[in-house]
């Protein structure tokens, strides 16, 4: 099942321009555990191992902890909700000071 700080492989499906496609990591973000096993979708936002600079994308360090291959950035303005189909394998997890990063600029993007 999958929980909040959990990375995973997601099948974002085909192309469209600016949007996050294919097989790529992704952050789940919600929702809380609270609304069961059954709830048939997941909050994500995706990584990309593209350093752009932005203030908006939260480094991510790879580890073993995290799954990855090498260092990639939550890209937090491409919040997206899918179904729980999509998610393709367990990669890892981050850590609290990561979550805790993502979800100030989140807030910060969201007005919340």
């Amino acid at each position: 099942m999958a929980s909040v700080d959990d990375l995973w492989l997601v099948d974002f499906g085909a192309r469209y321009p600016g949007e996050p496609a294919f097989r790529r990591p992704a952050l789940v973000i919600g929702p809380l555990e609270t609304f069961g096993p059954g709830f048939p979708f997941v909050v994500v936002t995706p990584l990309t191992t593209t350093h752009r600079g932005l203030s908006l994308h939260i480094e991510v360090e790879a580890t073993a902890s995290t799954g990855l291959k090498e260092i990639s950035y939550v890209q937090c303005e491409l919040i997206r909700s899918i179904n729980r189909g999509r998610l393709v394998h367990h990669l890892g997890v981050v850590d609290s000071e990561i979550s805790h990063r993502v979800a100030t600029v989140i807030r910060t993007l969201l007005g919340y």
